[in-house]
Order: structure tokens, then sequence, then C-alpha cells
């Protein structure tokens, strides 16, 4: 709906926006291109789109602004920057659909982890009668070692593991068995790798959106792209940050789960029993991380569209990409982000946040 919004706006005013206008020396400031000299049999009085060609506005109307301004942007260029928007919606989009795909099959691999709850060798070596040393269970000592009482090797440990080992068997079996301890009756059959993966189609909803805030950014970081301060680049590695931070924190959380059971009980019976709660993730809010989630994805689908959308107007060897390189190092972090969120970051905070929050209806 905001995108029709902004379409219609654009397609109401364009010749509006299009009367608007600026001295000469004003449009020679903060453009994406390197400004080049002017040459006399050109006119003066139209200003470069984007600092590349000079374009007259559409319908081979001459400009209306007088000698020394020029217009703040042509009609040809509102009509570029239409292509723009439709071209982020449909890259987004696309973009959120492989993550959610990515997604699924990272959670595909635990049904069959969800096979085993319901084999007798399970129920045998998760008897819940079975008294354990809480040090001595697979959840505990994966997650609880001497790094885990310092701080600093804390968050370390817990960056490094998210690349390595995610989530482990222990983990998904732990954390099953508190959701099930706290929602269900005991000995009730549930799927819950079928539940998790209806979490994640349910967050889907909000991963796919595009919020008003994050046109604004998208406006934001368009206007900053100015030849020679490299702002698209320092953007790619925005979403990258958010990724790493965010997995690092929910690794964090499992190491936290595992650290509360060693110090609340000497010895278990069963499974030890997690519990999931709000305190741990930032001021209380697990929805904070899926937003961030939402905001990485859209800024990584933003410098994706770019790319394609200056080789679609301008083609590839054009002054937007005068460092080659660096463009293409930009897509390919756009690339690793991509599948570091969707198979490994997504379902992660899947599994952690929805345990201790709601049961989806089946």
């Amino acid at each position: 709906m905001i995108l029709g919004f902004i379409s219609l706006s654009l397609v109401f005013s364009q010749y509006y926006i299009a009367e608007i206008c600026i001295p000469d020396h004003v449009a020679d400031t903060m453009l994406p291109c390197r400004a080049k000299a002017k040459d006399g049999d050109e006119g003066g009085n139209r200003r470069r789109l984007l600092a590349y060609e000079r374009r007259e506005l559409a319908g081979g109307k001459g400009s209306v602004c007088k000698e020394g301004s020029v217009p703040i942007i042509t009609v040809d260029g509102l009509h570029q920057i239409h292509i723009l928007i439709f071209f982020l919606a449909v890259f987004h989009v696309i973009y959120s659909a492989l993550t959610m795909a990515l997604g699924r099959l990272k959670i595909r691999g635990w049904k069959q982890w969800e096979q085993e709850t319901s084999s007798h060798n399970y129920e045998f070596s998760n008897d819940p009668s079975r008294f354990r040393l809480t040090h001595e269970t697979s959840f505990v000592r994966a997650h609880t070692s001497f790094w885990t009482r310092i701080p600093l090797f804390f968050y370390i440990g817990c960056f490094f593991r998210q690349f390595f080992r995610s989530v482990s068997k222990s983990d998904y079996l732990t954390l099953r068995n508190g959701f099930i301890s706290v929602h269900l009756a005991p000995g009730s059959k549930f799927d819950f790798q079928k539940y998790i993966k209806r979490s994640l189609e349910d967050d889907f909803k909000t991963v796919v959106g595009v919020s008003p805030v994050l046109w604004a950014s998208f406006v934001v970081f368009l206007l900053l792209n100015v030849s020679g301060w490299q702002a698209l680049f320092w953007a790619s590695l925005i979403p990258l940050v958010i990724i790493l931070a965010v997995g690092t924190k929910l690794q964090a959380i499992l190491t936290k789960m595992a650290l509360e059971i060693s110090e609340r009980h000497a010895v278990v019976q069963g499974i030890p029993l997690v519990q999931g709660s709000d305190k741990f993730f930032w001021f209380g809010r697990p929805q904070l991380v899926l937003h961030l989630i939402h905001f990485a994805l859209f800024q990584n689908a933003f410098q994706v569209t770019y790319f394609f959308w200056i080789w679609y107007e301008f083609q590839l060897n054009s002054c937007f990409h005068d460092n080659l390189g660096l463009t293409i190092g930009k897509i390919g972090l756009g690339v690793g982000v991509l599948f570091l969120c969707s198979y490994i970051t997504l379902p992660l905070y899947a599994l952690i946040a929805q345990v201790p929050l709601r049961l989806y209806n089946p």
C-alpha cells in the first residue's frame, strides 16, 4: 500500500517537482558522480540527472527555469526514481523469499531429531525418572566452560559459535523439552519441528513488509550517495554488523540458559528444563531482534537493487561503478549476509524466541 501511494504521488506531482528551480552552482553539489566540465554548446539551464548525462523534460518541453537556474530534477529523473522504487520492492520480496526458503531448508534438517523423540531409545536415554549430574548433560556441557565465566571470552566464544555450531541436537531437544513442559501435559505428543516451521512462516509476514521507516532509510542512503564519500560501501557493512551482533546475542542466550541450569541445580531428572524468558533479549523485547533482521535484509536488498538499477539505466561501466571491484565486493558481501541470516540467524531466532512466547493453533 505504501509503494502504491509513493508511485501515485510521483506520477501526479512529477511536473510540479520538475518546475522547482535551484541555482546552477547548487546543482553541482552532492552528486553521486564527479561533476564534469560544462560544454559551451549544451545550453546551461538543464541539470544533468545524477551527474551522468543531460536530459530534457519529457514531452519535449524546455526548461521553465530562468538563466542561472536549473530544475532540481527532470521528469525523466523522476521516472528513473520510479523504476528504482519498483526494483527495490521486487528485489526485497525476492530476497525475503530466498531467506525464508533457506531458513525452511535449515529447519527441515531438524526433522530427523524430531522423529528420534518417538523412538524407544530416546525414551530410555531421557527417562524423566533418571537422575543425572547437571554438568554431565549434553546441553550444559556444550555451553559451559571456563571461558563462559569471563565476560570478554564469553562473547568472543558466542561470536564464533554461530559459524560452526549454530544449533546442535542437544540444543533442539532441550528447548523442545522446555516448551512441552510449559505448554503441554506430560507425555504429550507434539511435533515441535513443525511448530518452529510455522513460527518462521509467521515471522515472514514481518520480514517481507516495507515500513515507512525502511522507506525513509532508503531515501537517506540515496541522498548520502555522494561521489567520494563511499556512503553505499559503509552502508553495505550495516547489515553484516547487525546480523553478526544478533547471531552472537542468540548464542549468548543459549549459553545463559545453560549457566542458569548449572547454577540452579546440581542434579536433574531427564533432560534439563530450560526457562526461557524475555529478559535474555535486548530491552526485554524478542521482537526487536526480528525488526533488526528485517532492517538488515532490507538494506541488503537495497544494495543489490541499486547495483542492478544502475546497470539497467546507465550501463555497468558508468561513473557510478568507478570502482568496479568495490562494487562487486559489496554484492558478494550481500550474498554472504543473505546466507548467514537465512541459514543460521533466522532459524536460531525461531527456535529461541518462540519457545517462551506463544503456541500456534494446529
